[in-house]
Protein backbone atom coordinates (compact mmCIF):
# COMPACT_ATOMS: atom_id res chain seq x y z
CA UNK A 1 0.00 0.00 0.00
CA UNK A 2 1.46 3.61 -1.07
CA UNK A 3 1.78 6.07 1.65
CA UNK A 4 0.07 9.16 0.73
CA UNK A 5 2.53 11.88 -0.55
CA UNK A 6 0.50 14.61 1.58
CA UNK A 7 -0.44 14.75 5.30
CA UNK A 8 -2.63 17.87 6.95
CA UNK A 9 0.08 19.43 9.22
CA UNK A 10 -1.17 19.07 12.59
CA UNK A 11 0.20 21.01 15.88
CA UNK A 12 3.86 20.95 16.76
CA UNK A 13 3.15 22.68 20.01
CA UNK A 14 0.38 21.96 21.89
CA UNK A 15 -2.04 25.05 22.61
CA UNK A 16 -1.97 25.22 26.07
CA UNK A 17 1.83 25.04 26.40
CA UNK A 18 3.62 26.77 28.87
CA UNK A 19 5.46 29.61 28.18
CA UNK A 20 8.18 28.49 31.03
CA UNK A 21 8.65 25.20 28.65
CA UNK A 22 9.78 27.51 25.72
CA UNK A 23 12.12 29.21 27.74
CA UNK A 24 13.21 25.73 29.38
CA UNK A 25 13.97 24.59 25.38
CA UNK A 26 15.38 27.32 24.09
CA UNK A 27 17.82 27.29 27.18
CA UNK A 28 18.58 24.39 26.15
CA UNK A 29 19.11 24.92 22.76
CA UNK A 30 21.61 27.83 23.71
CA UNK A 31 23.57 25.61 25.94
CA UNK A 32 24.32 22.95 22.94
CA UNK A 33 25.14 26.31 20.54
CA UNK A 34 27.02 28.14 23.15
CA UNK A 35 29.91 25.57 22.20
CA UNK A 36 29.64 26.42 18.09
CA UNK A 37 32.11 29.24 17.78
CA UNK A 38 34.71 27.78 19.95
CA UNK A 39 34.28 24.19 18.28
CA UNK A 40 34.48 26.46 15.17
CA UNK A 41 37.70 28.04 16.10
CA UNK A 42 39.28 24.83 16.63
CA UNK A 43 38.42 22.96 13.62
CA UNK A 44 39.77 25.93 11.01
CA UNK A 45 42.90 25.98 12.58
CA UNK A 46 43.68 22.74 10.47
CA UNK A 47 40.53 22.91 7.56
CA UNK A 48 39.23 25.69 5.68
CA UNK A 49 36.78 27.46 6.89
CA UNK A 50 34.42 26.97 3.54
CA UNK A 51 34.77 22.98 4.25
CA UNK A 52 34.37 23.89 8.06
CA UNK A 53 30.78 25.84 7.42
CA UNK A 54 29.41 23.09 4.60
CA UNK A 55 30.75 20.23 5.62
CA UNK A 56 28.77 20.01 8.69
CA UNK A 57 25.75 20.81 6.90
CA UNK A 58 26.34 17.84 4.73
CA UNK A 59 27.39 15.47 7.95
CA UNK A 60 24.53 16.72 9.79
CA UNK A 61 22.01 15.77 6.65
CA UNK A 62 22.26 11.93 7.02
CA UNK A 63 21.01 11.51 10.39
CA UNK A 64 18.58 14.30 9.19
CA UNK A 65 17.56 12.02 6.09
CA UNK A 66 17.77 8.77 7.56
CA UNK A 67 15.42 9.81 10.92
CA UNK A 68 13.18 11.01 8.21
CA UNK A 69 12.82 8.13 6.70
CA UNK A 70 12.64 5.77 9.83
CA UNK A 71 9.44 7.91 10.72
CA UNK A 72 8.27 7.95 6.91
CA UNK A 73 7.79 12.04 8.35
CA UNK A 74 5.46 13.90 5.92
CA UNK A 75 7.28 16.23 3.97
CA UNK A 76 6.67 20.27 4.11
CA UNK A 77 3.07 21.51 3.01
CA UNK A 78 2.69 24.94 0.50
CA UNK A 79 2.82 26.76 3.56
CA UNK A 80 5.39 25.13 5.07
CA UNK A 81 8.20 24.88 2.57
CA UNK A 82 9.15 29.12 2.62
CA UNK A 83 9.98 28.41 6.18
CA UNK A 84 11.93 25.21 5.82
CA UNK A 85 13.83 26.83 2.71
CA UNK A 86 14.83 29.87 4.40
CA UNK A 87 15.75 28.05 7.29
CA UNK A 88 18.30 26.64 5.39
CA UNK A 89 19.55 29.43 3.82
CA UNK A 90 19.76 30.81 7.10
CA UNK A 91 21.47 28.21 9.70
CA UNK A 92 22.13 25.47 7.48
CA UNK A 93 24.44 27.18 5.26
CA UNK A 94 24.50 31.26 5.66
CA UNK A 95 25.72 31.28 9.33
CA UNK A 96 27.86 28.14 9.68
CA UNK A 97 29.78 29.81 6.61
CA UNK A 98 30.02 33.41 7.70
CA UNK A 99 31.18 32.45 11.29
CA UNK A 100 33.56 29.99 10.05
CA UNK A 101 35.39 32.88 8.04
CA UNK A 102 35.00 35.44 10.92
CA UNK A 103 37.15 32.91 13.21
CA UNK A 104 39.75 33.00 10.81
CA UNK A 105 40.39 36.50 12.15
CA UNK A 106 38.67 37.06 15.41
CA UNK A 107 39.06 35.07 18.68
CA UNK A 108 36.02 32.65 19.32
CA UNK A 109 35.38 34.79 22.64
CA UNK A 110 35.58 38.31 21.33
CA UNK A 111 33.19 36.84 17.83
CA UNK A 112 30.99 35.42 20.74
CA UNK A 113 29.70 38.66 21.88
CA UNK A 114 27.79 39.52 18.40
CA UNK A 115 25.52 36.45 18.74
CA UNK A 116 23.70 39.16 21.18
CA UNK A 117 22.62 40.76 18.13
CA UNK A 118 20.69 37.63 17.74
CA UNK A 119 17.59 37.61 19.14
CA UNK A 120 17.11 41.51 17.79
CA UNK A 121 17.63 39.74 14.63
CA UNK A 122 15.53 36.99 15.23
CA UNK A 123 12.56 39.21 16.64
CA UNK A 124 12.97 41.41 13.30
CA UNK A 125 12.43 38.94 11.10
CA UNK A 126 9.82 37.36 13.21
CA UNK A 127 8.22 40.68 13.23
CA UNK A 128 8.43 41.20 9.07
CA UNK A 129 7.41 37.19 8.69
CA UNK A 130 5.64 35.40 11.37
CA UNK A 131 2.76 37.46 12.66
CA UNK A 132 4.62 38.45 15.58
CA UNK A 133 3.82 42.32 17.11
CA UNK A 134 6.45 43.08 19.59
CA UNK A 135 5.09 46.15 21.42
CA UNK A 136 7.91 49.33 22.34
CA UNK A 137 8.58 47.71 24.96
CA UNK A 138 9.76 45.05 23.69
CA UNK A 139 11.46 46.42 21.19
CA UNK A 140 13.13 48.61 23.83
CA UNK A 141 14.14 45.96 25.90
CA UNK A 142 15.61 44.34 22.53
CA UNK A 143 17.73 47.61 21.71
CA UNK A 144 19.11 47.32 25.20
CA UNK A 145 20.15 43.88 24.97
CA UNK A 146 21.94 44.59 21.67
CA UNK A 147 23.69 47.53 22.95
CA UNK A 148 24.96 46.19 26.24
CA UNK A 149 26.51 42.90 24.09
CA UNK A 150 27.83 45.81 21.23
CA UNK A 151 29.18 47.75 24.05
CA UNK A 152 31.30 44.45 25.45
CA UNK A 153 32.29 43.40 22.12
CA UNK A 154 33.92 47.30 21.26
CA UNK A 155 35.59 47.03 25.23
CA UNK A 156 36.85 43.43 24.00
CA UNK A 157 38.00 44.76 20.62
CA UNK A 158 39.93 48.19 22.34
CA UNK A 159 37.11 49.90 20.45
CA UNK A 160 37.93 48.45 17.15
CA UNK A 161 36.39 46.02 14.67
CA UNK A 162 38.35 44.06 12.78
CA UNK A 163 37.50 42.38 9.53
CA UNK A 164 36.30 39.19 10.80
CA UNK A 165 33.29 41.16 12.59
CA UNK A 166 31.91 41.60 9.35
CA UNK A 167 31.57 38.46 8.61
CA UNK A 168 29.89 38.31 12.39
CA UNK A 169 27.58 40.80 11.11
CA UNK A 170 26.16 38.92 8.35
CA UNK A 171 26.38 35.67 10.72
CA UNK A 172 23.59 37.56 12.45
CA UNK A 173 21.30 38.82 10.11
CA UNK A 174 21.32 35.05 8.26
CA UNK A 175 20.79 33.22 11.46
CA UNK A 176 17.99 35.62 12.72
CA UNK A 177 16.42 34.94 9.09
CA UNK A 178 16.64 31.34 9.63
CA UNK A 179 15.87 30.99 13.47
CA UNK A 180 12.36 32.92 12.79
CA UNK A 181 11.89 31.21 9.65
CA UNK A 182 11.86 27.73 10.91
CA UNK A 183 10.47 28.53 14.14
CA UNK A 184 7.48 30.00 12.26
CA UNK A 185 7.61 26.32 9.71
CA UNK A 186 7.78 24.56 13.20
CA UNK A 187 4.82 25.60 14.85
CA UNK A 188 2.23 23.07 12.25
CA UNK A 189 5.80 20.93 10.54
CA UNK A 190 7.20 20.38 14.15
CA UNK A 191 10.38 21.27 15.26
CA UNK A 192 12.84 18.12 14.62
CA UNK A 193 11.62 17.88 11.20
CA UNK A 194 11.75 21.68 10.88
CA UNK A 195 15.30 21.25 10.86
CA UNK A 196 15.90 17.41 9.64
CA UNK A 197 14.15 18.81 6.12
CA UNK A 198 16.25 21.52 6.10
CA UNK A 199 19.17 19.69 5.87
CA UNK A 200 17.93 16.96 3.56
CA UNK A 201 17.58 19.90 0.92
CA UNK A 202 20.84 21.81 1.45
CA UNK A 203 22.49 17.72 1.03
CA UNK A 204 22.60 17.78 -2.71
CA UNK A 205 23.15 21.75 -3.38
CA UNK A 206 26.59 21.07 -0.63
CA UNK A 207 27.86 18.01 -1.37
CA UNK A 208 29.65 18.73 -4.63
CA UNK A 209 31.76 21.53 -3.15
CA UNK A 210 32.27 19.61 0.15
CA UNK A 211 33.59 16.63 -2.08
CA UNK A 212 35.91 18.27 -4.25
CA UNK A 213 37.11 20.91 -0.96
CA UNK A 214 37.51 17.19 1.53
CA UNK A 215 39.62 15.24 -1.42
CA UNK A 216 42.07 18.32 -1.53
CA UNK A 217 42.59 18.60 2.47
CA UNK A 218 44.48 16.49 4.74
CA UNK A 219 42.83 14.20 7.50
CA UNK A 220 42.84 16.40 10.78
CA UNK A 221 43.89 15.17 13.51
CA UNK A 222 41.73 13.64 16.00
CA UNK A 223 40.82 16.83 17.79
CA UNK A 224 39.92 18.66 15.20
CA UNK A 225 37.43 15.78 13.84
CA UNK A 226 36.12 15.66 17.48
CA UNK A 227 35.31 19.44 17.13
CA UNK A 228 33.77 18.87 13.51
CA UNK A 229 31.77 15.90 15.17
CA UNK A 230 30.07 18.39 18.04
CA UNK A 231 29.29 20.96 14.88
CA UNK A 232 27.35 18.52 12.75
CA UNK A 233 25.68 16.33 15.63
CA UNK A 234 25.48 18.99 18.24
CA UNK A 235 25.01 22.54 17.02
CA UNK A 236 23.70 21.14 13.21
CA UNK A 237 21.04 18.97 14.51
CA UNK A 238 20.66 18.08 18.31
CA UNK A 239 20.30 21.93 19.05
CA UNK A 240 17.48 22.59 16.93
CA UNK A 241 15.27 20.27 18.22
CA UNK A 242 14.59 22.32 20.93
CA UNK A 243 15.47 25.21 20.14
CA UNK A 244 12.96 25.07 17.50
CA UNK A 245 10.66 23.36 20.13
CA UNK A 246 10.87 26.33 22.33
CA UNK A 247 10.32 29.21 20.03
CA UNK A 248 7.54 27.77 18.83
CA UNK A 249 6.17 27.47 22.40
CA UNK A 250 7.05 30.37 24.26
CA UNK A 251 6.85 32.99 21.06
CA UNK A 252 9.71 33.70 18.72
CA UNK A 253 10.54 37.16 19.99
CA UNK A 254 10.33 36.97 23.59
CA UNK A 255 12.22 33.26 23.75
CA UNK A 256 14.66 34.43 21.42
CA UNK A 257 16.02 36.81 24.05
CA UNK A 258 17.21 33.81 26.22
CA UNK A 259 20.15 33.81 23.29
CA UNK A 260 21.42 36.94 24.87
CA UNK A 261 23.18 34.61 27.08
CA UNK A 262 25.23 32.69 24.66
CA UNK A 263 27.79 35.40 24.10
CA UNK A 264 28.83 34.81 27.58
CA UNK A 265 28.58 31.03 27.99
CA UNK A 266 30.22 30.64 25.20
CA UNK A 267 33.61 32.97 26.11
CA UNK A 268 33.05 31.12 29.51
CA UNK A 269 33.52 27.97 27.19
CA UNK A 270 36.64 29.28 24.71
CA UNK A 271 38.05 30.33 28.03
CA UNK A 272 38.23 26.23 29.10
CA UNK A 273 38.86 25.42 25.84
CA UNK A 274 41.95 27.79 24.62
CA UNK A 275 42.94 29.59 28.10
CA UNK A 276 41.52 32.50 27.38
CA UNK A 277 40.95 35.29 30.09
CA UNK A 278 37.46 35.88 31.72
CA UNK A 279 37.30 39.14 33.02
CA UNK A 280 35.01 40.20 36.09
CA UNK A 281 33.66 42.88 33.85
CA UNK A 282 31.77 39.72 31.62
CA UNK A 283 30.17 38.82 34.73
CA UNK A 284 28.91 41.97 35.24
CA UNK A 285 27.65 42.17 31.60
CA UNK A 286 25.60 38.58 32.22
CA UNK A 287 23.97 39.72 35.03
CA UNK A 288 22.67 42.82 33.21
CA UNK A 289 21.89 41.02 30.17
CA UNK A 290 19.72 38.33 32.51
CA UNK A 291 18.01 41.50 33.94
CA UNK A 292 17.36 42.62 29.72
CA UNK A 293 15.89 38.98 29.17
CA UNK A 294 13.48 39.29 32.12
CA UNK A 295 11.95 42.58 31.02
CA UNK A 296 11.47 41.37 27.62
CA UNK A 297 9.58 38.17 29.17
CA UNK A 298 7.31 40.61 30.65
CA UNK A 299 6.61 42.71 27.82
CA UNK A 300 3.36 42.00 25.41
CA UNK A 301 4.14 40.21 22.06
CA UNK A 302 0.87 40.03 19.92
CA UNK A 303 0.20 38.04 17.72
CA UNK A 304 -1.72 38.77 14.24
CA UNK A 305 -4.45 36.76 13.13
Amino acid sequence: MTRPAFYPPSPAVPAAASPWEGYGYGLLGVLVFSLTLPMTRLAVTELAPLLVGLGRALVAAVPAIALLWFTRSRRPNRQEWPGVILAALGIVVGWPLASSLAMQTVSSSHGAVFNGLLPLSTAAFAALRSGERPSPAFWGWAIVGAVLVTTYALRQGDGALSAGDLWLLVAVVLGGMGYAEGARASRTLGGWRTICWALAISAPVVAAPVGWMAAQAAWPSALVVSACAYLAFGSMFLGFFAWYRGLAAGGIARVGQVQLLQPFLTVVAAALLFGESVEAATFLFAVAVIVVIAGGRRAIVRTSK
